[in-house]
């Protein structure tokens, strides 16, 4: 695939848009929490159990960005889930729950995109 850069956006041969990560981090969401590997993520903050804050390296443009992420516990995952807390140009903050209740999770993935 070839492209040409356009106004900080890549471009495919046919003039559309490519649209990139920004952002993405694995993490160990237990005891300590750790980075595992990440692009553009300098840091994790415990925010308490289950509740996690992605600081960013360079900052996005603005708070508006689309975010997916993945988790594995060692427990059925049936019933978890990851949302959202709160969005900022310089960090995300994310709860895992299981069952309704906030809880800590061993892998933890988030993807950013803007």
């Amino acid at each position: 695939m070839s492209g040409n850069v356009k106004f900080d956006k890549w471009v495919n041969d046919d003039n559309s848009e490519n649209y990139k990560c920004r952002a993405w981090v694995n993490f160990n969401g237990t005891g300590t929490v750790a980075i595992r590997a990440s692009g553009n993520v300098n840091s994790i903050t415990d925010l308490g159990v289950g509740q996690y804050q992605v600081n960013y390296t360079t900052a996005m443009v603005d708070a508006e960005s689309a975010v997916t992420y993945g988790f594995n516990n060692q427990a059925s995952n049936v019933g978890s889930h990851i949302k959202t807390s709160a969005y900022s140009s310089s960090f995300i903050a994310i709860q895992k729950f299981e069952n309704g209740s906030v809880t800590d999770c061993s892998y933890i993935s988030v993807v950013i995109f803007r």
